[in-house]
């Protein structure tokens, strides 16, 4: 079986950009005036919106389940205030939660979270339960930056995060650390800001000692884990400086990368620094880059030819595409069966 943890629902319907726009249209109006508004959406938009596209890619590229999460530069914390994150994030996860049930051999939900910038992330912990209890999803996107750019809230070790990592860890979900749209415009939302949030996030855990206090909290970096392989060594002899346990120790139990790498000696350098035992196949199709390599001719996004252009053994192969995934995401086994 091949899972896909990187997925994002960026072909929803139209409503559900029109739901937003309205939102954020009666954030010109008081705070009292504003209701949560409805989206309607049939299940027959639902299906055509997958088909023709996610379900499409799939089963011409061969993945058989994707970890779904709605679109992540769409979630947009820093729109509104914490009302406003949670009507729009309900909305998102209800729909996530509709084409799993819709999907169900095929899609997996994660939970966007409503968070603002400034307010604490305990304001999330309601959802992430809704998420998990009622609708079966198995992880959340965490964004270590709502402000979107600027960096207003504390680092990820700092004890401001603490409730909502007991939380995490008392439903044994995992988070990807994922920020959202750029409202800085030094940085681009996939090009910049992305891989600047993967790698910040990284080198705050490098700084402190979180899996200290939560020895089985779990997160994953994705996009390859931003600019960390490239400069494992600068990392390494960082942590030496601070007088940190070797990463292996400090980090590697609790902390997870994906191949969503558009290339193929990307690829073979996060394969080589990184081990085997801390890297799940992901595309994040259909996504940041869309297009077709010139240089090889096929997509940029289409990773698993990556993952088979490596020399890995079998054990290690099914490590990458499946058994991994079902390590991390533990309740992966409650939506879907082992292969054998």
């Amino acid at each position: 079986m091949i899972i896909d943890i990187h997925g994002h629902y960026t072909t929803a319907p139209k409503e559900l950009e029109a739901y937003r726009q309205k939102q954020i249209a009666d954030l010109k109006e008081p705070p009292a005036s504003r209701a949560k508004g409805t989206l309607s959406i049939s299940d027959d938009q639902i299906r055509e919106s997958i088909e023709k596209a996610q379900l499409k890619l799939q089963r011409e590229r061969g993945t058989d389940v994707t970890i779904f999460s709605p679109r992540a530069a769409g979630m947009g914390h820093h729109i509104g205030d914490g009302t406003t994150s949670l009507h729009w994030s309900q909305e998102c996860n209800d729909l996530i939660h509709r084409v799993c049930t819709l999907f169900p051999k095929s899609f997996v939900g994660v939970c966007q979270l409503p968070q603002t910038p400034g307010v604490p992330p305990t304001n999330c912990i309601p959802e992430l339960e809704r998420c998990v209890k009622e609708y079966g999803f198995i992880g959340c996107n965490l964004n270590p930056d709502p402000s979107g750019g600027y960096w207003k809230d504390p680092p990820l070790t700092d004890k401001w995060w603490y409730p909502f990592y007991e939380k995490m860890v008392e439903l044994d979900v995992p988070a990807v650390i994922h920020v959202s749209m750029s409202c800085n415009p030094n940085f681009h939302t996939t090009g910049g800001h992305y891989i600047n949030g993967d790698t910040t996030a990284f080198m705050q855990l490098i700084t402190a000692d979180l899996f200290k206090d939560f020895p089985s909290l779990k997160f994953i970096i994705p996009h390859g884990g931003g600019a960390i392989p490239y400069h494992w060594g600068r990392y390494r002899g960082i942590a030496q400086d601070l007088k940190k346990p070797l990463l292996k120790d400090h980090l590697l139990n609790n902390v997870f990368f994906d191949t969503c790498v558009y290339h193929q000696p990307g690829i073979d350098l996060l394969f080589k620094v990184i081990p085997v035992d801390n890297i799940m196949f992901a595309s994040e199709m259909v996504g940041a880059v869309r297009g077709i390599d010139p240089e090889t001719g096929n997509y940029y996004d289409d990773t698993k030819r990556y993952v088979e252009g490596l020399k890995l053994s079998p054990e290690d192969r099914n490590k990458v595409f499946e058994g991994n995934a079902r390590r991390v995401y533990s309740r992966l086994k409650n939506k879907i069966p082992a292969s054998r």
